[in-house]
């Protein structure tokens, strides 16, 4: 594994450490390439959100044993962090940022020892995915949900160079979102087109237009959302007959499976790690109801514990983590959603039950059936919610869909109380970490 030494903190620095020195600086495209495979910080992304979401509750003594981020996450408390600083759902996506940076200038600067100008590019489209995917991951979380009335307001820092002094202070949303979408747009012409089973921790072509599905999904910008869904399913289409997993192994699914485009898991905390098989930590009950008796996805995405109750599975990313990376059940999700939105039902819902068929015992699904926009949305969205469960969208879909006068209300009991999250409550903004603030540059969010 590439190891790069650490220099000396600067005042601005936001980032808990800096891979970035004179004493050694990867400089040919295997060194850099390994600096961007290195899983244990490239492959992770913010929890935060999912915390606050509605996938889940939680028993209240399991509460009580929980970091104070995560017990605040969950009731939606004023101070999430109760002054504790170095958050991972700041530091580490900015780190992939710093780590895409490095590699970014390097090529500029040109790449030492022999190399094809395919792999260079093939290198270069990475740190842009990279870049690209740790800032939306970021904007997701610590700002708005962009769209064309709210363009001015504050995004996120956009820092597109390794040095550490440069300066730290938000962009608005609309160029936050510019740079997302010139990032991953930039990559996708720069992959390759096939998938390699190896390298799945790498993103090719179908994940780059699978990434901007998301992002313009995100954005309701639903005609380009669907485009970029056409892509990535024109390069990558493969779904897996559930009727092949073994739904009741431990874990079902491989690192490798077929549908993974782009490996990823949610940050390692107590809630999604230890979570994932302590009983404290439930699955809502209306949401785990909602699966049909013969839907394939009850037994394979679900344990139930010593109570009774589901806990979640590890999902596609084959260990404990939870997956949260890019699979191809979500882009004929985003593809199904996205024609339907546009009028084109029929086709939409063509897309969702091409899915479903491969969720359900064989020989018992029947296809879904919708007479008009209204009907069909209801069926796919509710299908999108069951399908990507704990796969970190959530938190997006919930900022968007009241957007589109949803009114989702979320609440929580908790020791007596009721905590609730009202479908316009800033609080869907979540709060910069305060050692970031103390820094100076960053503006902190409303609460």
């Amino acid at each position: 594994m590439l190891i790069i030494i650490a220099a000396c903190h600067k005042k601005k620095e936001f980032l808990d450490e800096n891979p970035y020195s004179d004493l050694f600086t990867p400089k040919t495209v295997s060194e850099l390439q390994a600096l961007l495979d290195n899983d244990i910080y490239m492959n992770e992304v913010p929890e935060i959100g999912t915390l606050s979401g509605d996938e889940y509750y939680l028993v209240d003594d399991f509460w009580d044993r929980l970091t104070p981020k995560e017990r605040n996450s969950y009731i939606w408390a004023e101070d999430i962090y109760e002054g504790q600083g170095k958050i991972p759902d700041w530091n580490l996506p900015y780190k992939q940022v710093l780590y895409a940076n490095i590699v970014l200038e390097q090529i500029a600067k040109g790449v030492k020892g022999a190399a094809s100008q395919q792999d260079i590019d093939k290198l270069k489209g990475n740190a842009l995915f990279i870049r690209g995917f740790a800032f939306y991951n970021i904007a997701l979380q610590f700002a708005d949900c962009f769209d064309d009335s709210n363009g001015s307001e504050l995004g996120i820092p956009i820092r597109l160079s390794p040095e550490i002094n440069q300066d730290s202070k938000r962009a608005t949303l609309k160029e936050s979102y510019d740079q997302i979408i010139s990032d991953l747009i930039s990559a996708s012409k720069l992959l390759r087109d096939s998938i390699s089973f190896q390298y799945r921790n790498r993103p090719g072509k179908a994940a780059a237009f699978a990434a901007l599905a998301r992002v313009y999904l995100s954005t309701r910008s639903y005609e380009k959302a669907n485009e970029a869904a056409d892509s990535s399913l024109k390069y990558y289409d493969k779904l897996i007959d559930f009727n092949n997993v073994d739904r009741f192994a431990s874990l079902s699914f491989k690192p490798l499976n077929d549908e993974t485009l782009y490996q990823a898991r949610l940050l390692s905390s107590s809630l999604v790690v230890v979570g994932i098989s302590a009983p404290g930590c439930i699955i809502d009950s209306t949401l785990y109801r909602s699966y049909d008796a013969q839907d394939l996805r009850k037994p394979i995405y679900f344990r139930i514990n010593g109570d009774g109750r589901p806990n979640i599975k590890g999902g596609f990313s084959g260990t404990l983590f939870t997956f949260a990376g890019l699979a191809v059940d979500e882009i004929y999700l985003i593809k199904a959603e996205c024609l339907v939105r546009t009028s084109e039902i029929q086709q939409g819902m063509n897309f969702l039950n091409t899915l479903l068929r491969k969720r359900y015992l064989t020989g018992t699904f029947i296809d879904k059936i919708a007479l008009n926009k209204e009907a069909a949305l209801k069926i796919i969205l509710e299908e999108r919610k069951k399908e990507l469960v704990f796969r970190g969208v959530r938190w997006a879909d919930l900022k968007r869909l009241n957007k589109e006068g949803a009114n989702i209300i979320l609440k929580r009991k908790l020791k007596g109380t009721t905590y609730t999250l009202a479908p316009s409550d800033p609080k869907y903004i979540l709060p910069i970490p305060p050692d970031v603030i103390s820094l100076g540059g960053v503006q902190q969010n409303q609460r």
